[in-house]
């Protein structure tokens, strides 16, 4: 008899975690910009679509909407994205042929239909649709008999694990033993991953085409070591995962803790691009490293991916985004710069900079991210914090229901409060709580009563008890300023899980007959070379940190909801470079310029900013005033 292993932790309902506080305001700027009129401005998504019966687009984009467009719909709770999620949901049903195949006719491809296939295993979670079930059933047998002579290649090759997750997805509910023989089929004729990003990574940006060396295929990837240990009881999935991403950490990782890719590997440079489509597809890889794996590290990663890379990969008001971003961005504009396979508006925000990937795929992060804060497990009466945020959480735990209230402006400040309701009588359950790896002196009460905080080896401690309706759980992660070394002796800074930039006054001009909802170049309307004053007698302790509530539009540069008062000194000859900031200088740099105050702000809320900083020496008289 075949085995698989179980998940660590299962996911809730689609529509369990519904997002409340600054977050519901975020995916409502989504579904009234990008995503809500995308159709009416986009030809792809619209009634022409191959995969609604028209003639138009039928390979990836049609799939990669509806990918987003079901979780955000329901998380949500919207009727109106639910009935066009409907639509599109119906028209694939329906165009499933007897053999098994199903999309549309002129396009076979294997990897689009890889999306199509997460989009409706989404609608069932949601709705309970079995015909999702039978499709998958029909679709799968199909693959089995088809795949030993038309085996993957291309896009699909280097993306197979997305097709195992969803075979897994139907074995948990089937227990049909075929499907892990078809989950291995599809592992055998799958990129060898694991090689890749390790010892036969290569270094620096790279300068011709390969599926191993392209961004988003990576961003993929890096779930296929805990996918494949579900179907092969003999890997190590955790080691081989963590060492996939010390090498992409060490040859191409940036300062904000993601690698780089513009569209191709491209080094440790801060010059160097990241495309929106890897953002949005490592969040993804990292909610299934944690749902799989259980292992807390990887929530660590995923909120500051989202809260940081995500956040500024759109414009605030969510309307336009970015092909690729740069953690050290000080012009926004047509104009060549060093990337390694893009175009002069790579960096632009608009509806469809270069790229069709990114205007179709960006729609899931937002809306996946906050079906992933809660999950349950590992045991079944525990419910588990994967990342936070403000949210309501709806969970059955031994048949009774139980609603969270999580109640917070987090990551902007470091306190989370958890409202428990639940019925009278109800028997003891667990909230396992996510410990960060940056955080030192967490404290937590339960009703009042200070608990000890001891997380285990994996980042996670529960706190398991017989709950009264109204329990107010209080959890504090001190967010203490640290700086992230780089190369040269350059840093970054961290507060929490935010990364802390050098904010630009920044000037929008609109791009004269721009298509979609806006199109914008961005200049800079303050001095962008400052080094760090790191050498500060009194400490990066000293320098203030302001909170004020997190406004409307949460991640707009005009009004951070937390600021940090840094010091630092302008750095003359460190100049622009083919309209980006020149490489930044060895440190330390020694100056004779006179230390300022540095504004510092989360790096979602700055789209020109200065990430990666050269420290300075510079000689600072005694009684150096501390509000200079």
């Amino acid at each position: 008899m075949s085995e698989v292993a179980n998940a660590a932790l299962r996911e809730l309902p689609l529509g369990a975690v519904r997002p409340t506080g600054w977050l519901a305001d975020q995916l409502r700027l989504q579904a009234d910009g990008q995503t809500g009129r995308l159709p009416e401005l986009w030809e792809d998504v619209s009634a022409s679509s191959a995969w609604l019966g028209g003639d138009g687009e039928a390979w990836e984009n049609g799939p990669y909407y509806l990918d987003g467009l079901v979780p955000l719909a329901f998380v949500l709770d919207d009727e109106e994205l639910k009935e066009r999620a409907r639509t599109w949901v119906e028209s694939i049903i329906a165009s499933q042929r007897p053999n098994g195949q199903f999309g549309p006719v002129g396009n076979d491809d294997w990897w689009p239909r890889m999306v199509a296939l997460k989009a409706l295993t989404q609608w069932a979670d949601a709705t309970g649709d079995h015909r999702v079930e039978g499709l998958l059933t029909s679709y799968f047998r199909y693959q089995a008999a088809e795949l030993p002579d038309r085996p993957l290649t291309s896009w699909a090759k280097a993306r197979g694990a997305e097709n195992v997750v969803s075979v897994l997805w139907l074995h948990e509910r089937t227990g049909d033993e075929w499907l892990l023989d078809l989950g291995r089929l599809l592992l055998t004729q799958t990129a060898d991953w694991l090689t890749a990003l390790t010892d036969d990574l290569p270094a620096g940006p790279m300068t011709r085409f390969s599926h191993l060396t392209h961004v988003v295929n990576i961003a993929m990837a890096l779930k296929l070591p805990a996918v494949a240990a579900r179907v092969d009881l003999s890997a190590d999935a955790s080691a081989q995962v963590v060492r996939m991403f010390e090498h992409l950490d060490r040859l191409h990782g940036q300062v904000h803790g993601m690698f780089s890719g513009d569209e191709w590997l491209a080094g440790r440079d801060a010059r160097r691009g990241v495309e929106t489509c890897a953002v949005v597809e490592l969040m993804f890889t990292l909610e299934q490293l944690v749902r799989n794996l259980g292992e807390g590290r990887y929530g660590d990663r995923l909120e500051a991916v989202a809260f940081n890379q995500l956040a500024a990969a759109n414009d605030p008001r969510m309307l336009a985004h970015q092909f690729v971003q740069q953690a050290n961005q000080v012009l926004v504009s047509f104009a060549h710069r060093e990337w390694t396979f893009s175009k002069d508006e790579a960096n632009t925000f608009g509806p469809s900079p270069v790229g069709k990937c990114c205007t179709a795929n960006l729609h899931q992060a937002w809306p996946k991210l906050v079906r992933s804060m809660w999950m349950a497990g590992p045991e079944e009466d525990v419910l588990t914090v994967v990342a936070y945020g403000p949210c309501r959480v709806s969970a059955q735990l031994g048949g009774r229901t139980v609603v969270l209230d999580v109640e917070t402006s987090y990551p902007f400040d470091e306190t989370v409060e958890v409202v428990v309701h639940t019925e009278p009588g109800r028997p003891a359950f667990g909230l396992r709580l996510r410990i960060p790896e940056w955080c030192a002196g967490a404290t937590l009460t339960v009703a009042g009563e200070p608990q000890p905080v001891r997380p285990n080896e994996h980042g996670f401690l529960t706190v398991t008890r017989v709950w009264t309706d109204g329990d107010r759980l209080r959890l504090v992660l001190p967010m203490q300023l640290r700086t992230v070394p780089r190369d040269g002796g350059a840093v970054g800074l961290r507060l929490g899980p935010l990364v802390m930039v050098h904010g630009l006054g920044e000037v929008w001009r609109p791009v004269p007959g721009h298509e979609g909802l806006g199109e914008w170049e961005i200049t800079p309307r303050t001095a962008w070379h400052f080094g760090l004053w790191v050498e500060d007698p009194d400490g990066l302790e000293s320098w203030s940190v302001t909170r004020t509530p997190v406004p409307s539009v949460p991640f707009a540069p005009g009004s951070p909801p937390v600021v940090v008062a840094g010091r630092g000194s302008m750095i003359e000859d460190w100049q622009l470079h083919q309209n980006s900031a020149g490489p930044v200088p060895a440190s330390p740099v020694s100056l004779t310029m006179p230390v300022q105050s540095l504004r510092l702000v989360p790096y979602g809320s700055a789209r020109l900013r200065v990430a990666e900083m050269p420290t300075v020496s510079v000689p600072v008289p005694r009684g150096f005033p501390s509000e200079q």
